[in-house]
């Protein structure tokens, strides 16, 4: 089409031809994206496990290029299929209402001109001649000018620019009772078109962007222009498809939402808004790791080139996740007990946003959502050891019971720190507020929530987990609403407390509630706020001895610490989970902290390891328990 659409061409579109074309694109997409799941499986996945030598390394190299190809031929072909399901949509309003106003014309007995003016007949009664009122001809106006409306004949205008109205040129209305029924048709033809015309010049300039690079090399700057197609095609569909994404509804109305989409529907989704559905919780977890992994290249290329600590931070971050699935991938050809990795949330909202399954969430009777705390952010750190975690717990359960899952969910901006000291986090204003994890509840829930809408039992057996400040999240999302969605056990791992004084008030029974706490662990040992400010004034007073001495006696039962009492405790009457006393702080030469670290580490920990698999798996009695503090 051009941008010179006449109302004859708009007359004759056949948009089922449109929809067929959208249709051969998404199929386009759907062969791509079956292509690379077979280069990844058949052909890099039987390299990779059955040769060792150098030209078994480049094709496994060269194979690795060629399913990123295919990647972003889905991509493409996907946004290009939106496009022109777009534009097929879009055309479909004003070609109804010209072949109404055609439908009209031809009932009067009226012609309509090659511009789109309109020609009525003779008609009504001369009061003076009593003779009929000639006939003319009208010009439609389309909305965007007004102006002079010809009675009789106006000149030949395409019935864009053109005014007519009831009036003569003499300012009197004109009697012919047929002039006025054509003016409207002529207007409706003229708007028509209009719409029609602004709508085919939006799209073909969308259109003619979604060009892919000469060459097989697909590196971050195609991703950065495929990011700009993407944002293109959003801009001429004018964001309707987002407007129908449910953001504001429960995630159990999301699911519902997806579920009644078609195929179709959700292929265009997929194209065009990955970073919204990879996201949205209650979009089933299979859709959410597609759209994450799409936006994943995406971000990438975003990053790629930028200055800057944090900026180089994430871009670190975001690689080696991408790295992680990939090593992922090639582990379950070698071994099939390994469980699949799902990218579950990805983004660079505040200090990063990701959230990384091992074992499929919506097939597994159990699943449990581990929470990070203090100094994560999406760098490679978190995704090298965070995500570890998240593989650990999930392989420790699927011993237990293969029907298992783990997350890590870094889904909200954890405080950040340079050291982990007790005198750093004394002084950390972040790390000592509840603030962040308070504003990180809601999230977290929601999480959950989705968590239980798409899973495919009818009552999941859900774990929260909360590590350090993590864990401080975790209390407070009990302490929402309702409680966490679906929960029925809570881990909390080197805690500094979590808002609340006895187990009983989380929300699941004080026998669901299992604490894990090194007595090396310095960050389960933080001061109350009393023993702090206690300690801090004996100290002005009279040096260390005096500070610990006014510490204790500020807290004589010894239980209480940062954010309430400590979760190890009697007095809080949890669970007391058996873990290993790990390192002591500096003098064992491992840094600040080392206990704080080793909960999930089978190698470091197995019996932290395994008490906590044991939960998640459902199975508390095989947990090894310990004294409390």
């Amino acid at each position: 089409m051009t941008s010179e659409l006449t109302w004859q061409q708009l007359r004759d579109l056949k948009l089922t031809e449109l929809d067929e074309a959208a249709d051969s694109w998404g199929a386009a997409s759907r062969h791509a994206d079956a292509a690379q799941t077979r280069v990844d499986g058949d052909m890099d996945g039987a390299l990779s496990k059955t040769q060792d030598s150098e030209s078994a390394k480049a094709a496994v190299s060269r194979f690795k290029r060629l399913s990123r190809n295919y990647d972003y031929i889905k991509t493409e072909c996907g946004l290009i299929r939106t496009a022109v399901s777009g534009l097929s949509s879009e055309l479909a309003s004003p070609q109804r209402r010209l072949k109404e106003a055609l439908a009209d014309a031809a009932a009067n007995s009226y012609t309509v001109n090659e511009d789109g003016s309109v020609d009525y007949p003779a008609g009504g009664g001369n009061e003076l001649t009593g003779k009929p009122v000639p006939g003319g001809r009208v010009i439609g106006n389309s909305g965007l000018f007004t102006g002079g409306g010809y009675g009789l004949h106006g000149g030949g205008n395409n019935g864009l620019l053109g005014g007519g109205s009831l009036y003569t040129p003499g300012g009197l209305i004109n009697p012919n009772p047929h002039h006025g029924k054509a003016q409207d048709i002529a207007n409706r033809i003229a708007m028509a078109l209009r719409d029609a015309r602004e709508t085919d010049g939006r799209f073909q300039q969308t259109l003619s962007k979604l060009k892919a690079a000469d060459g097989l090399t697909v590196d971050s700057k195609t991703w950065a222009d495929a990011a700009a197609d993407m944002g293109a095609v959003r801009d001429a569909t004018g964001d309707f498809m987002k407007k129908e994404i449910p953001l504001d509804k429960s995630p159990a109305e999301r699911k519902e939402w997806w579920d009644n989409l078609s195929d179709e529907q959700r292929d265009e989704y997929l194209a065009s808004y990955p970073d919204v559905l990879g996201n949205l919780d209650g979009i089933p977890a299979l859709v959410r790791d597609e759209a994450n992994r799409q936006n994943l290249d995406l971000l990438i290329a975003e990053y790629e080139g930028k200055k800057g600590e944090t900026a180089e931070a994430r871009l670190g971050g975001l690689k080696e996740i991408r790295h992680q699935l990939e090593l992922n991938a090639a582990e379950r050809l070698k071994n099939p007990a390994e469980p699949p990795a799902f990218l579950l949330s990805i983004g660079d909202e505040g200090t990063g946003r990701a959230a990384v399954a091992f074992g499929n969430p919506d097939t597994s009777k159990n699943v449990a959502a581990y929470v990070p705390g203090l100094g994560t952010a999406l760098d490679e750190d978190f995704a090298r050891n965070d995500v570890k975690r998240a593989h650990d717990t999930a392989v420790g359960a699927r011993e237990r019971d293969p029907s298992s899952a783990a997350i890590v969910w870094l889904g909200y901006d954890p405080p950040q720190l340079g050291g982990v000291d007790a005198e750093t986090l004394l002084s950390n204003t972040e790390v000592m507020s509840a603030e962040r994890a308070e504003k990180g509840a809601p999230a977290y829930n929601s999480f959950m929530s989705g968590l239980a809408a798409t899973n495919d039992h009818g009552d999941p057996h859900l774990t929260a987990i909360g590590h350090s400040y993590g864990s401080r999240l975790v209390g407070a999302a009990t302490q929402e609403p309702g409680g966490i969605p679906g929960a029925d056990d809570i881990v909390l791992l080197g805690s500094p407390g979590v808002g609340v004084d006895k187990a009983e008030d989380l929300g699941v029974g004080k026998d669901h509630v299992f604490v894990g706490a090194a007595d090396n662990d310095p960050v389960t040992m933080l001061p109350s706020k009393k023993e702090a400010a206690a300690g801090t004034a004996g100290f002005f007073v009279g040096g260390p001895l005096v500070s610990y001495l006014a510490g204790d006696i500020a807290d004589q039962g010894d239980d209480d610490i940062w954010f309430g009492k400590d979760p190890a405790s009697a007095a809080f009457g949890a669970n007391r989970m058996m873990v290993d006393d790990g390192p002591r702080p500096i003098i064992d030469g491992e840094g600040a902290t080392p206990a704080h670290s080793n909960y999930f580490n089978p190698q470091e920990d197995p019996v932290s390891a395994k008490n906590i698999a044991a939960v998640v798996a459902g199975q508390p009695e095989l947990i090894i328990p310990e004294k409390h503090r």
